[in-house]
């Protein structure tokens, strides 16, 4: 291997010393919200530029990792775990559990944390909900900064079931091939079934190989990745239980609403080889947005938040915010 292909490789991820460092948050706790638990946390400055995380999924979760992407001395970072992700509780729960639900909870804590309006930092199924919050409630939010662009659409997700495949054709042979042969052609039912089995084996089996089929798939630099554990639960059961419902938005919802939030500024981040939410919906997206809409194609990048192109294009989105 040439050093400069080495170089590169090795540089494919944002290095650490480019992210702020780790912090700890000043203020975290749960919003009791029905049979949900919401876990939440509060970093930085409390007298700062305002700025909700959006994590992905759903069912990803947030990370310690997420709070180094906010200067914390001009950001308010707000983060939460959504409903049946991460720290909130009961884990992986379906019930109660649907894009209405999500953005009521971003309200709730919203009203309940004493903020005005903020800044929506969302990705990949994050950029989702910020939208449909922003649909929602335009005058509580400053601007946009989404990166990966998925719409919530049954084409989005026929695409990701089996079209990622003829990019990453590894990974979506352990992905179809751990059903049997005469359910292969209908993945989604067949796996939403096992996911929401009470049978911890049946469950857990499934949701590890749908969450390593999608990782494996995240990022420019190809390789097979194994994901377990709560993780792969909370991610697996929670996608499948939103792709399932259509992810509980009528069709083109986002796409014809978009008249509410014209008026927002958004950058766009997008990696233009991310195949898990191809970059023409984030095109699409722009175009249809208008002047107060940015988007940033970065070439070297798929989909994963920490790829260096899109963490320094995200990062500095955020040194625009005031």
């Amino acid at each position: 291997m040439s050093s400069r292909l080495s170089c590169a490789m090795a540089h494919a991820f944002i290095q650490e010393k480019e992210l702020f460092p780790p912090i700890v948050p000043f203020n975290e706790g749960y919003l009791t919200r029905g049979i949900h638990r919401v876990h939440y946390e509060q970093c930085g400055n409390p007298e700062g530029v305002p700025v909700l995380f959006l994590h992905g999924g759903p069912g990803a979760g947030i990370a310690p990792t997420h709070r180094r992407l906010f200067n914390p001395e001009r950001f308010h970072c707000v983060l939460f775990d959504q409903r049946g992700s991460g720290r909130s509780q009961p884990h992986g729960k379906t019930k109660d559990n649907t894009t209405q639900h999500l953005v009521d909870d971003i309200e709730a804590l919203r009203a309940a944390i004493g903020i005005d309006r903020f800044v929506l930092f969302g990705g990949s199924w994050g950029s989702t909900l910020a939208l449909a919050y922003a649909i929602a409630y335009p005058e509580n939010v400053s601007r946009l900064i989404l990166r990966g662009i998925f719409l919530g659409t049954d084409a989005e997700v026929n695409w990701f079931l089996y079209d990622m495949g003829r990019f990453f054709p590894e990974a979506h042979e352990s992905f179809a091939e751990f059903l049997p042969l005469e359910e292969r052609s209908d993945l989604l039912t067949n796996y939403h079934r096992r996911l929401i089995d009470p049978d911890r084996h049946t469950h857990q089996a499934a949701a590890e190989r749908w969450a390593s089929y999608e990782t494996s798939c995240s990022t420019l630099r190809s390789g097979v990745r194994h994901v377990g554990g709560k993780s792969a639960l909370s991610m697996a059961r929670l996608e499948a239980h939103y792709f399932v419902n259509h992810c509980f938005l009528a069709p083109d919802h986002i796409l014809e609403n978009l008249h509410r939030i014209k008026h927002l500024p958004a950058e766009i981040i997008q990696g233009r080889h991310d195949v898990i939410c191809p970059p023409i919906t984030a095109r699409l997206l722009t175009k249809r947005w208008g002047s107060k809409a940015r988007l940033r194609l970065i070439d070297e990048a798929g989909h994963s938040t920490f790829e260096a192109g899109i963490a320094h294009a995200l990062l500095a989105a955020l040194e625009e915010c005031r």
